[in-house]
């Protein structure tokens, strides 16, 4: 991809291409603050029929299309290189005050929970935020049904939230979004919570998915870089904040 200048080709876009090559070109801790949520490699779980493409109990679903440019099917000890690869990338890019908010999923891969320590481990985990959704399917019958995903703060010594959003417990209970094409949309009103507890002015998504992240840093009046693999989901989510930004004129 062509070179990037910063902040100028950053701010307020949303960059198609790798994210691990687009965050090289970000200088070392211009960016306080990182909220996203990787794809989950679902592709390659034992628990759901999707691995080998017949999609099973979930072939109606937005996930069995899985992502665009990106296939969700990684072995998984190539998934944790590549995501410790990424994690690296936005610890340079934070400041000493700087966190990054990592929205991951935990979940039973042959009859064992794999809750995402052989990715975060080694990186400063300040704290576990329980993302408790509402409603939700279980399709195996050994073991309760999954109703949370978590949250990693990982975070530099100097972070430090808002006056009384320390108030706010660590389990947050948001409807999942269910309006949107895109096949793991965060809830807007879940990144408000992060983004509302920060007094940061730049706000990065590696990855952007539909635009969520931007649309909640537009409403708190900060600036957002987006990054995502998927010509589909960029143009997804330009559009996405262009009719936010229609609907804000209009109120």
């Amino acid at each position: 991809m062509n070179k990037l200048k910063f902040p100028w080709d950053f701010e307020n876009k949303i960059i198609c291409g790798d994210t691990i090559e687009v965050m090289k070109q970000i200088p070392n801790g211009s960016v306080q603050l990182i909220v996203t949520s990787p794809p989950y490699n679902l592709k390659n779980s034992t628990g759901n029929g999707m691995k080998d493409g017949r999609g099973g109990k979930w072939a109606n679903a937005a996930l069995q299309k899985g992502y665009s440019n990106h296939d969700d099917c990684m072995s998984h000890e190539e998934y944790v290189k590549w995501q410790k690869a990424c994690l690296t990338e936005m610890m340079r890019i934070i400041p000493e005050d700087g966190a990054i908010f990592y929205n991951h999923k935990w979940r039973v891969q042959d009859g064992l929970l794999q809750d995402r320590q052989d990715i975060v481990n080694g990186f400063p985990v300040r704290q576990i935020i329980i993302w408790k959704r509402k409603g939700g399917i279980n399709f195996n019958k050994g073991y309760f049904l999954p109703t949370y995903e978590v949250i990693y703060l990982i975070a530099k010594p100097k972070f430090k939230l808002v006056s009384k959003a320390n108030a706010y417990g660590d389990v947050w209970e948001f409807t999942q979004e269910m309006n949107n094409d895109h096949p793991a949309a965060f809830p807007v009103q879940l990144i408000d919570r992060i983004i509302s507890s920060t007094n940061t002015k730049i706000i990065l998504d590696p990855f952007m998915g539909s635009g969520t992240t931007a649309i909640s840093s537009i409403k708190f009046n900060r600036n957002y870089i987006g990054i995502d693999i998927s010509p589909e989901y960029c143009e997804m989510a330009r559009n996405r904040i262009k009719q936010h930004q229609a609907q804000a004129i209009l109120r």
